[in-house]
């Protein structure tokens, strides 16, 4: 861990700050606002929908810019996102807290690299402990989102106004943070560059394919039951402050594993320990189907985010073994831009099932990615094995 690693590990915490402020009160203003209640987690949705389309767009931002100015010019759209959330809210305009989200989806597809560059500032044969250890520092955003979105709900005149003015301040202290890393100098393409293989020939390997499918499948299953928590624990006549709590040690499940995830990769290797993490996520649906208690809330949760943690470190993991370096921001767009597809599809069908079908319908749905995963790890490790005994 050294200083740079340990400030982009900062940032990764303000970043989860925002996420999980934005998953706690998003759905909630949707149902205040919303025309009609299925369409209360379009807001949620937007914010991955607008990761969706800007993932290529920061791909090639990366590419020409290099990470730091990339980052920076993320944590720009972030605080204005944030101010066009908050006078939306305040103003009562649905379409404009959706539009203010889908803009913040530039950020989300920004910091989600935070994970890559990571790589950038350690050692290779530290590459696992580096991937794990920035997305350990999003165990701050997991006290952090929670409590700010309960400690300024109710901080000014209209409700939920709060916490989109508190994430302004947010993305201005991971401007500052962002500023004082210093990545290894950009070098932007030249004509007669190497262009490296297309996405197309990149996903011929197989790694590459189940890397890309189960950090997908790993992040719609946790978005689709994380999204539609907050909701069903209102139906379920819960308070604010359990669902913060809920929220709260879900993030600590997605974020403290990564302070010896990468240990366990490097001794294990990464499909082991994927499926380990889909284990974990059929745990998790078992306890929600078992009732709608808080503990039942939280423990499921819990689970769910351990679960994410291993299966998408894993995957990601699994991405680097399958590019070169002038192919990095290629396969590491295609990978975002397949979760971020994945996960817009999930926040929509998270409050679409959650209003209209029930939690229970909701668990049951998220066992068939479950099985898709564990088909493709076992697929992919059966490959593995032939391969070396034809060597």
């Amino acid at each position: 861990m050294n200083r740079p690693l340990f400030l982009l590990a900062l940032c990764q915490a303000l970043f989860l700050t925002n996420n999980v402020t934005f998953i706690a009160i998003n759905g909630l203003v949707g149902l205040q606002l919303a025309p009609l209640g299925w369409m209360a987690t379009l807001p949620v949705m937007g914010y991955v929908v607008g990761g969706a389309l800007s993932a290529p767009w920061v791909a090639r931002t990366q590419a020409r810019l290099g990470r730091k100015r990339s980052f920076q010019i993320g944590l720009v759209v972030a605080a204005l996102s944030a101010v066009g959330g908050a006078l939306a809210v305040w103003t009562g305009s649905f379409w404009g807290v959706v539009a203010a989200t889908v803009v913040a989806g530039f950020y989300n597809a920004n910091a989600q690299l935070y994970r890559f560059a990571g790589l950038e500032l350690a050692k290779p044969e530290y590459k696992e402990k580096a991937i794990s250890l920035v997305m350990a520092g999003g165990v701050a955003g997991a006290f952090i989102g929670p409590n700010l979105a309960n400690a300024t709900k109710d901080a000014l005149d209209v409700p939920f106004v709060g916490p989109y003015v508190a994430l302004v301040g947010v993305a201005l202290l991971g401007l500052l943070l962002m500023s004082l890393i210093r990545f290894p100098e950009h070098r932007a393409p030249q004509p007669g560059d190497a262009k490296g293989r297309s996405v197309a020939e990149l996903a011929r390997q197989p790694a590459f394919v189940v890397a890309v499918g189960a950090g997908a499948l790993a992040y719609g299953v946790m978005n689709l039951l994380m999204a539609a928590t907050p909701l069903a624990m209102q139906q379920c006549g819960l308070p604010f402050s359990d669902a913060a709590l809920v929220l709260e040690w879900h993030v600590l499940g997605m974020f403290v594993p990564g302070f010896f995830t990468g240990h366990l990769i490097k001794r294990y290797g990464a499909l082991p320990v994927m499926a380990v993490g889909a284990v974990l996520n059929f745990a998790c649906v078992a306890i929600a189907l078992s009732g709608q208690d808080l503990m039942q809330f939280l423990w499921a949760l819990l689970l769910l985010g351990v679960g994410w943690n291993f299966l998408f470190t894993g995957a990601t993991t699994l991405l680097t073994a399958t590019y070169r370096p002038e192919e990095k921001n290629r396969a590491q767009g295609a990978m975002d831009t397949c979760v971020f597809a994945t996960m817009a599809v999930t926040s929509f069908a998270s409050g679409a099932l959650v209003t209209t079908q029930g939690w229970q319908l909701l668990n049951l749905g998220s066992l068939v990615p479950l099985a898709a995963v564990v088909v493709a790890l076992g697929w992919l490790l059966l490959r593995q094995r032939q391969a070396a005994a034809a060597a």
